[in-house]
């Protein structure tokens, strides 16, 4: 869970007595097995980043419990925290903000290792010499000294994949790493983390606006929306046979190659509402088009098939 404290004005001290919060991250429970590559979906503000950073402690949970391996993150004094961060890194959205603008491509990937005091100078070299080959920038010495502005988007993104593998960690967030890319070279990175998962044996969370590469990479999809979980399951089940309002329109919007296929239609109304005041009940109620009266009331996830979990009344007595 993370909630943020909404800071008001004099005035607005004065005059209203309860804090208010923004719920980021609000009662979101799921797993992640060894090996597993999760998918994250969701519209912007939907806490799919949130949650991701609260996984690798990049932010403190304002409640709750993140396990990995049994041990709670969130309880880690410092130097416990760098022994996790060392085996849990995160490849960020942007690889134009991301890069050091002054460090070259091998003061970039060295830095993990200079941080956690990983070898001599020669060894740390060859480990970033093995990072780059495995990020597919090749020949990797040829990297070594350029500067983040000699770099392509695409180049610059396996830079960062390359600084978050030198340290061989177990578990990798992967926050739209494609998003800022241009099309062409999306799946040429989609690729790459696919086959990184399997020749590092990673363990992965991929999350995504861009629901067309959720089926490519992912074993596991789970969709969000305003700080909760609505549907998860399944990849192949949650994109071909999605249950929750909400991801069914998520689906219908995807573009298909095919303009004359057949596609299920759902239009959602409205705009997404304040976070700061949130509906009561189902909180996709206000623009869900199938919302009833025990749409006020606020649904629990439930299994309606193996693995296959859904938030909605709909299914209450499936």
């Amino acid at each position: 869970q993370k909630w943020y404290p909404v800071h008001a004005g004099f005035l607005s001290t004065l005059t209203r007595r309860e804090q208010r919060f923004v719920r980021a991250v609000d009662d979101v429970s799921f797993t992640i097995e060894a090996g597993e590559m999760l998918g994250l979906a969701g519209e912007s503000g939907s806490g799919k980043t949130t949650t991701g950073e609260l996984l690798v402690r990049l932010q403190d949970p304002t409640a709750g419990e993140i396990l990995f391996n049994g041990e709670d993150v969130a309880t880690l004094d410092d130097e416990a925290l760098k022994r996790f961060r060392r085996g849990a890194q995160v490849i960020f959205q942007d690889p134009y903000q991301t890069l050091n603008p002054r460090f070259t491509v091998l003061q970039t990937v060295m830095e993990p290792l200079r941080i956690h005091q990983i070898g001599d100078r020669a060894e740390r070299l060859e480990r970033v010499i093995d990072a780059l080959d495995k990020a597919e920038l090749r020949p990797a010495r040829e990297f070594l000294h350029r500067f983040p502005h000699q770099l392509s988007g695409g180049q610059r993104q396996r830079v960062a994949i390359a600084r978050a593998i030198v340290l061989q960690p177990h578990f990798l967030v992967a926050d739209e790493p494609v998003s800022m890319l241009d099309v062409s070279i999306r799946a040429g990175v989609l690729n790459l983390l696919r086959r990184l998962k399997e020749e590092m044996g990673l363990t992965m969370l991929y999350i995504t606006h861009d629901l067309s590469t959720l089926r490519y990479i992912c074993n596991r999809t789970a969709i969000m929306y305003l700080g909760r979980i609505a549907e998860i399951g399944p990849t192949a089940d949650v994109i071909d046979r999605s249950l929750h309002p909400y991801t069914q329109a998520l689906i219908a919007a995807v573009p298909r190659i095919q303009p004359d296929s057949r596609r299920q239609v759902v239009r959602i109304e409205g705009e997404i509402p304040d976070p700061i005041d949130l509906p009561r009940g189902c909180r996709f109620r206000p623009r869900c088009p199938q919302a009833f009266e025990a749409c006020f009331e606020e649904p629990e996830l439930q299994e309606v098939a193996p693995g296959h979990w859904v938030a909605c009344h709909l299914y209450s007595n499936e």
